[in-house]
């Protein structure tokens, strides 16, 4: 039976939103194996004089656990 986790992060971008949910999944995969699916909570942005100059996603990331036997 496989068993499924799911973590939640933060991921940035100076560029959209849509980076901003690549670079979360960019970064999980460094340390995480078998990611099988993202679920985004949420858009949030900082804004400096009128322009939004950091765009952030609050995802979910799943990847099945494995044992190292």
């Amino acid at each position: 039976m496989a068993v499924i986790k799911v973590i939640e992060l933060v991921g940035q971008s100076k560029t959209s939103w849509e980076d901003a949910v690549k670079a979360a999944v960019k970064e999980a995969s460094k340390t995480i194996r078998h990611i099988s699916g993202v679920e985004v909570l949420n858009w949030t942005g900082r804004v400096d004089d009128d322009e939004i100059v950091k765009y952030r996603a609050n995802v979910k990331i799943a990847f099945k656990v494995t044992s190292d036997d």
